[in-house]
């Protein structure tokens, strides 16, 4: 450990210790989309994980319409809506995946400026 991991350390109280261990614990998938959900975001979250869903059910109907359609024109749109939908569901994911991405990043930044703060207040 360097000589300013000593004196953050020091100069942190029991309750900074128990904040900064609380961020250190490893958190889950489900715990992260949870986190998602709230927020200043988390209204148009909810509002988007209530259009997966429904996009999720419209896909799962267009493949298996098109899977039953007897061919021609049926076929053919059955196949496009279940593409499009299988589309509109990889955007919707990679939207909460960057969502999630951007909290885990946020938290991490909060936890160094407890850390710096801390040795500030150290040294003063």
């Amino acid at each position: 450990m360097s000589t300013i991991d000593e004196r953050i350390s020091g100069a942190l109280s029991e309750d900074d210790r128990a904040f900064l261990s609380s961020l250190d614990e490893e958190r889950g998938l489900f715990t992260q989309i949870g986190d998602t959900l709230t927020g200043p975001l988390g209204g148009w979250s909810k509002l988007i994980f209530v259009i997966a869903i429904v996009v999720g059910l419209t896909m799962v109907y267009a493949a298996y319409r098109f899977f039953t359609s007897p061919g021609g024109e049926d076929l053919l749109f059955w196949g496009l809506v279940s593409l499009g939908a299988l589309m509109m569901q990889g955007f919707i994911k990679e939207w909460f995946y960057n969502r999630m991405n951007m909290i885990a990043v946020l938290r991490e930044l909060k936890r160094l400026q407890v850390q710096v703060a801390m040795g500030r207040e150290g040294a003063d």
